[in-house]
């Protein structure tokens, strides 16, 4: 029988049958991994029983709570493809991805049909393998979100991959704080479903609140934090010495989705005397693809080596593979990173197309070089790069450069077109205090090449983020 996500739950039943499962932090409410496997059974059951069928889309649109969890595995279980989309996506987007989903049926949405348990049926289907689990949908594209369809041999491959690197990030002894949304792959697969893999206990926290999540840390005692750069510098802002006795039990924090700065990569450590662990990863490789604990030292500006299993190499823009880095780590190339390994996904909805080639690569849009260790270096996205008189300038560069100078707390830089240039570079900067563009221009002038600086400054009371913490530069293109 082919192997099926679900098959994580009734598999931590089974080792550890008493063991906390889930844990609401607001709520109280528990189960033991054999509670929840036994919930999971019902509702897939039931879901059939309702008109649900092998291979229907059912959209999720829920918080991080124990039913959504449930949904999931229930989902999963019964056969059909999940299609997590935000709660907080508005009316038309929800609309839009039911549309190219084709999904059935819904849960916690409008404009298709509410999936509730019906009389259970005797016998489950055979679902699994190769068969699509999850469907999600990214915003990747001026052209509109693409359907990455990850099947139940790409999930299952991703959680095993991390589960190789030694020390293991999850284990049956293991606390995790989750309060990543579900909706995205980032706190669905690399969360969720390697806790359900380890039989370890995650406590489930809806959104991310300073003040809540350090006396979760604390009261609940947790031994791992998974989450994302703004995550870690507001629990920094709330003060060393208390984030350092709500960590008194964590052994392990990660970070991921967007580049974690060095001062809060520095500060984190020196108040708690533990590292932040980053690492990159993006939905079509069901997500994790490098990290800092395979080689088990924070690099600052690295998000580490590939994980057990997958395979990583730079390309030209022709794809040919470029040299490996010398050992000095001079003069490394910069290209496009491409991924081989069993956790990619199968192509994107709904025909499979521009998948992995025919040697299982699959070429991101992500640019990055790797030093002389072999860690991997992110640039940005191939999208984002600015095109200034034929000259290449890399967003993220900038955007270092400017979160060094004092006053500014954030910075974001885009493209913006030019008569003369074709394009310029537009910087967006919330500031803390008195800040001058000429001081800003200077600033960057002494650390950037001329066509680097920013001809085009505003400042703005906060930036566009996503849910997991990446930056929006789309809507502030729009």
């Amino acid at each position: 029988m082919a192997r099926n996500v679900a098959d994580l739950v009734r598999s931590a039943a089974a080792l550890v049958p008493d063991g906390t499962a889930l844990l609401d932090q607001r709520t109280d409410r528990m189960l033991t991994w054999a509670g929840l496997d036994a919930e999971v059974d019902r509702l897939a059951r039931g879901y059939l029983g309702a008109g649900l069928e092998p291979g229907d889309r059912v959209v999720l649109s829920a918080p991080t709570r124990i039913e959504t969890c449930l949904a999931v595995f229930g989902v999963l279980r019964a056969g059909g493809i999940l299609v997590p989309v935000a709660p907080d996506s508005p009316t038309r987007v929800i609309g839009t991805v039911i549309a190219d989903a084709g999904a059935r049926f819904g849960i916690g949405v409008s404009g298709v049909p509410e999936l509730t348990p019906g009389d259970p049926v005797d016998t489950l289907p055979e679902a699994g393998g190769e068969d699509i689990a999850v469907l999600c949908f990214t915003s990747g594209t001026a052209a509109g979100p693409n359907g990455v369809r990850l099947s139940h041999r790409a999930l299952l491959a991703n959680v095993e991959q991390c589960a190789r690197i030694e020390p293991a990030p999850v284990t049956a002894q293991d606390t995790l704080l989750l309060c990543l949304p579900l909706h995205h792959i980032y706190g669905l697969s690399a969360a969720l479903f390697q806790v359900a893999a380890a039989g370890a206990s995650a406590v489930l926290l809806d959104g991310f609140h300073p003040d809540e999540v350090l006396d979760a840390l604390g009261a609940r005692q947790v031994t791992s934090l998974i989450g994302v750069p703004p995550m870690y510098a507001a629990l920094l802002d709330r003060g060393a010495e208390r984030l350092a006795k709500a960590c008194a039990r964590v052994r392990l924090l990660t970070s991921g989705a967007a580049p974690l700065p060095e001062a809060v990569l520095s500060g984190i450590r020196e108040a708690t005397g533990l590292e932040v662990h980053e690492g990159y990863g993006l939905t079509e490789a069901a997500p994790v693809v490098t990290w800092s604990l395979v080689s088990g030292t924070a690099k600052p500006g690295s998000v580490g080596r590939p994980i057990p299993g997958v395979e990583l190499k730079l390309v030209d823009n022709d794809g040919s593979e470029l040299p490996e880095p010398d050992e000095s780590g001079d003069d490394n190339d910069e290209g496009r990173i491409a991924i081989r390994g069993d956790n990619l996904f199968s192509g994107y909805w709904p025909d499979g197309e521009r998948g992995p080639d025919a040697e299982g690569w699959f070429v991101t849009g992500d640019v990055g070089y790797l030093d002389a260790e072999g860690d991997l270096h992110l640039i940005d996205r191939e999208g984002d790069l600015i095109i200034v008189n034929g000259f290449n300038v890399f967003p993220h560069e900038v955007e270092e450069v400017l979160d060094a100078l004092p006053g500014v707390r954030e910075a974001a830089v885009i493209g913006v077109p030019d008569e003369r240039t074709g394009e310029a570079v537009k910087a967006v900067l919330v500031p803390v205090g008195e800040l001058t563009e000429e001081e800003i221009r200077a600033h960057c002038a002494a650390r950037l090449a001329r066509f680097k600086v920013p001809s085009v400054i505003e400042f703005a009371e906060t930036l566009p983020h996503s849910p997991t913490g990446k930056l929006f530069r789309r809507k502030l293109r729009g």
